[in-house]
């Protein structure tokens, strides 16, 4: 009798000591409390900028370690390595280094009107405006050092619009006779103006001072 009660007695502690155990376990299960941030902010760097961008959403312990600075500067600097252009946000010293990659990211796709006019020194008032000149002869010029005309020859007509009648509604300058051209952004962030007949391609300059586009995101 007296050993099935110690029989008993020890089949019960047998099993409270594995409910503790289970217990723990789950306590510890998150790979975060189970192996430290320091084995978990190695195991990040193996993976892709999107996969770790994701392991900010899981709770606050995986963001602490998946939002650090020492994670995300070789992947900042990777994504940089071999672009046309730097946007000119990711000088801003207070962002995080994952803010600086996303916001890096949007810039990739922002649309290209705001490029070409900048290349133009009277919007930024730091010059005189691109100056192109009409000859007589229906040829279409700029000044030699002229980056945006790049050298390339192009002709001009004087257009008549009549509205009926032979009334004259206008007159017009057009330059060459060129199909309608589309804006598109590179995978290196330079930015592009193309037709089936010519493509004109921004000039790089990620080695510019100060780097290029908006202070602040524009998308």
């Amino acid at each position: 009798m007296a050993d099935r009660k110690l029989a008993r007695a020890e089949a019960e502690a047998e099993e409270r000591d594995r409910r503790k155990r289970g217990r723990r376990w789950r306590r510890g299960s998150d790979p975060v409390e189970a192996l430290g941030e320091g084995v978990m902010g190695l195991v990040m760097e193996l993976l892709d900028a999107r996969s770790v961008a994701r392991c900010t959403a899981v709770s606050r312990a995986w963001y602490g370690v998946a939002a650090d600075n020492r994670l995300w500067a070789p992947k900042c600097a990777e994504l940089m390595a071999g672009k046309a252009h730097i946007p000119r946000l990711t000088m801003i010293r207070t962002a995080s280094k994952l803010s600086t990659y996303s916001m890096a990211i949007m810039d990739g796709k922002r649309a290209a009107p705001e490029y070409w006019r900048n290349l133009d020194p009277s919007w930024k008032h730091t010059g005189p405006p691109m100056r192109r000149y009409f000859h007589q002869d229906g040829y279409h010029s700029a000044e030699p050092h002229d980056a945006v005309w790049g050298g390339h020859e192009c002709e001009y007509t004087i257009m008549t619009s009549f509205v009926g009648d032979g009334k004259i509604r206008d007159h017009y300058v057009r330059i060459n006779q060129w199909p309608p051209m589309k804006v598109s952004r590179k995978d290196d962030w330079s930015w592009e103006l193309s037709n089936h007949l010519y493509r004109y391609n921004s000039i790089p300059d990620a080695e510019k001072k100060g780097c290029t586009g908006p202070l602040l995101p524009v998308w």
